[in-house]
């Protein structure tokens, strides 16, 4: 495979995990983190340091509405709950396991 293809491969599993991550409102972030050690807000940060890397002006709230599909506070007002005590337990477990995230917080 060529780089233009693996380019373009990669770009479709990644709108395709956008997608899925924007229908599936159901799930909160932080039983993602606590599962997969990344969540919608890592993704937003990983496509912003993408943007970054290859001086394509962004903000950080750009990328969140793209990985989210509409302005973060739209997206927590409609869908986020407020964790639980066991979630939030299960996310401090699962800490070591969290993505890494070059250059953002």
């Amino acid at each position: 495979m060529d780089e233009k293809n693996r380019i373009e491969l990669e770009a479709a599993a990644f709108r395709g995990l956008v997608q899925h991550l924007q229908k599936r409102t159901d799930v909160q972030n932080i039983d993602l983190m606590s599962l997969a050690g990344f969540c919608r807000n890592c993704l937003s940060k990983w496509y912003l340091a993408a943007a970054e890397s290859q001086d394509v002006e962004m903000d950080y709230d750009q990328a969140r509405e793209r990985v989210y599909g509409m302005p973060y506070g739209d997206w927590k007002s409609d869908y986020q709950t407020a964790a639980t005590d066991e979630q939030k337990a299960r996310y401090e477990e699962s800490k070591p396991l969290h993505a890494e995230i070059s250059g953002h917080t």
